[in-house]
Order: structure tokens, then sequence, then C-alpha cells
């Protein structure tokens, strides 16, 4: 059934796609938080280990949350790690040194990467395409992304 939200389609199917290029760079970070949750050594390790957890945790909660915002104006949101490697823009690293602070460097360039890429698109959505609830959900993973970046910058100083 056609989605009528009060939106050209046009429009929503360009959300969906800034909406689904957003859901690849999160899926790639969550693998990257993961995988330093997993490997992480050193001193520090225990806490570093439920600190990279929180934000797996809370990256799950946002893809889930990016992928269901693309069905809900009537599309469909991309699902395959293909795809999610075709859109992202962020790059795969493998680390020599599992230290935690390889880790959190890494961690905070692609949450700035991300917050970047929101804050490009926040007015694009909201004035374009005339899409304020996509504009207003972009603001909310943007603070939660800047609150995370923070507590990882927090570690490097």
């Amino acid at each position: 059934m056609k989605t009528n939200i009060g939106i050209k389609e046009k429009d929503t199917q360009a959300v969906a796609v800034i909406l689904n290029k957003l859901l690849a760079d999160e899926h790639v970070l969550y693998v990257k938080a993961r995988n330093a949750h997993w490997n992480v050594e050193g001193r520090d390790f225990h806490a570093q280990h439920v600190f990279f957890e929180s934000i797996y945790d809370q990256l799950s909660e946002t893809i889930d949350e990016i992928a269901e915002r693309i069905r809900s104006i009537g599309h469909y949101a991309v699902g395959t790690m293909k795809e999610f490697l075709e859109l992202t823009q962020l790059s795969e690293l493998r680390h020599t040194k599992n230290d935690s602070l390889g880790y959190i460097e890494e961690l905070l360039s692609d949450f700035e990467a991300i917050i970047v890429y929101i804050r490009e698109q926040i007015e694009t959505v909201g004035e374009k395409h005339k899409d304020a609830g996509t504009e207003d959900f972009l603001v909310a993973i943007m603070e939660q992304h800047e609150k995370t970046a923070w507590m990882l910058r927090a570690h490097l100083r």
C-alpha cells in the first residue's frame, strides 16, 4: 500500500537515500565498536570493554530506529553487508595493536564523520524535502553522537 503522509514520493525517495547512507555508516561503526569491545587489551581492559559495549548497544538501537524511519516514510532499508560497504563513507582498519586509545581514536573519527554528514543533511531534509519528522529525527541522532564523541574525546586529553 502506498504511503500517504503529506510528503511527495520524490521527496521521501530522496530522504530514504540519505537515511540508507546513514544506516550504512552506523552499521559499519557498530561492527567497529564490537571489534573494539572484543579485542581491546591493556591495563584498562575492563573499563574499556564495558565502555565499548555501551557504544555498540546504543548504535544497535540507532540502527533499528533508522531502518524503521526508512520504512515509515514508505521505502526499504538496505540490509546486507555488501550494501553497507558500498554506501558507507567509513573505512575498515585492521589494528596491529589492540590498545584502547587506538580504538578510541578510530571510533571518534567515525562518530565525527557521521555527525558532519548528519549536520549537512538536516537542512536538505527539512527545507528541500519538507520532511520535518526526519529532520527532527536526525537532530536527535546527531545530539546523541555528539555526546558519545565528547566521551571518546575525553579519553584522549
